[in-house]
């Protein structure tokens, strides 16, 4: 038997040319795992260029961004510079227009029946919370930060003054003020002491008596509830309104109503229409002002002109 001769291991390579031509490469084994070790190294070596190429270009967008972020900060300082002067101008309008402000609020705050408070503003001393970074900003920005500062704290004592002042409004508007009647202010008989109109002596007359024609609108003198509707004695048919801090109005000898008990009324609105109903001799409206149960005289609540009278 005829044994087989032993060597070492050969890889052959067939190349074709395109267009003709062909040739066989026989290379040994560690031949071939040296070209696929160069081929290996050229593509890593490629990679790790390629990607060191992309951080550079990357780098170099980012400095050229940032150049020109430095030449607008640049550009900006020197604008913000050439304007310290027209800043500091500035803050200090603001400032005598803040003290105006202050002044207001203090006003508001007094109709509100709140305590006065001096609304400072806050100072930014050395050593405190921010002042060397005061410091550091310069003169014109230190006084725009004090601005802001005392419009905080103006904007704080606002946020308690508005709803005071919105109560304050309420029980102003229930106050009785004003006439109850539209271009009629003819008085046929005052408040006190008056000759019986129905019979011998004197009576004492609690209210106004308006001349006004049949079917007049009566109007309310303050926002209030409807207390009381329809037959009232002598006041015939009449309207009773409460109002804020004790006040009640009342309105007589009504020919129609236009309220009902337990509405919430406006000041000017409608209640009712002038008649003659109840004790009376003839087309009129008898208007009473009460506090506490206590009659008043009508005539300090109902305009200027007719508190001197």
């Amino acid at each position: 038997m005829r044994r087989r001769h032993k060597g070492p291991v050969r890889y052959t390579l067939f190349l074709a040319r395109s267009g003709g031509g062909s040739r066989m490469v026989s290379l040994p084994g560690w031949g071939v795992a040296l070209i696929l070790f160069l081929l290996a190294l050229w593509t890593g070596a490629n990679l790790y260029f390629w990607h060191k190429g992309r951080e550079a270009r990357i780098l170099e967008v980012r400095l050229q961004a940032l150049s020109q972020e430095a030449r607008r900060l640049s550009l900006a300082l020197e604008a913000e510079r050439a304007k310290n002067g027209a800043l500091s101008e500035e803050a200090k309008r603001t400032k005598k227009e803040l003290e105006e402000i202050k002044k207001a609020i203090e006003e508001l705050r007094r109709r509100a029946g709140l305590s006065p408070i001096n609304a400072l503003p806050v100072r930014y001393q050395e050593g405190g919370k921010g002042g060397g970074a005061m410091a550091a900003l310069g003169e014109p920005l230190a006084e725009w930060a004090e601005v802001r500062a005392e419009v905080l704290d103006l904007r704080n004592q606002l946020k308690e003054v508005v709803p005071a002042l919105e109560r304050t409004l309420e029980v102003e508007r229930s106050l009785p003020r004003g006439l109850p009647l539209r271009g009629y202010r003819g008085v046929t008989s005052y408040f006190g002491m008056r000759k019986n109109p129905f019979g011998p002596g004197y009576e004492f007359h609690d209210g106004l008596d308006f001349a006004a024609p049949y079917g007049a609108p009566v109007y309310a003198t303050g926002s209030g509830v409807v207390a009381r509707t329809g037959w009232m004695g002598a006041y015939g048919l009449a309207v009773l309104l409460d109002h804020a801090e004790g006040y009640q109005t009342l309105y007589g000898h009504l020919s129609r109503l236009a309220v009902r008990p337990g509405q919430r009324v406006e000041k000017g609105q409608v209640l009712g229409y002038v008649g003659s109903t109840g004790r009376s001799t003839g087309p009129h409206l008898h208007y009473s002002v009460y506090r506490y149960g206590s009659p008043l005289d009508p005539r300090p609540y109902l305009d200027p002109l007719w508190a001197s009278r």
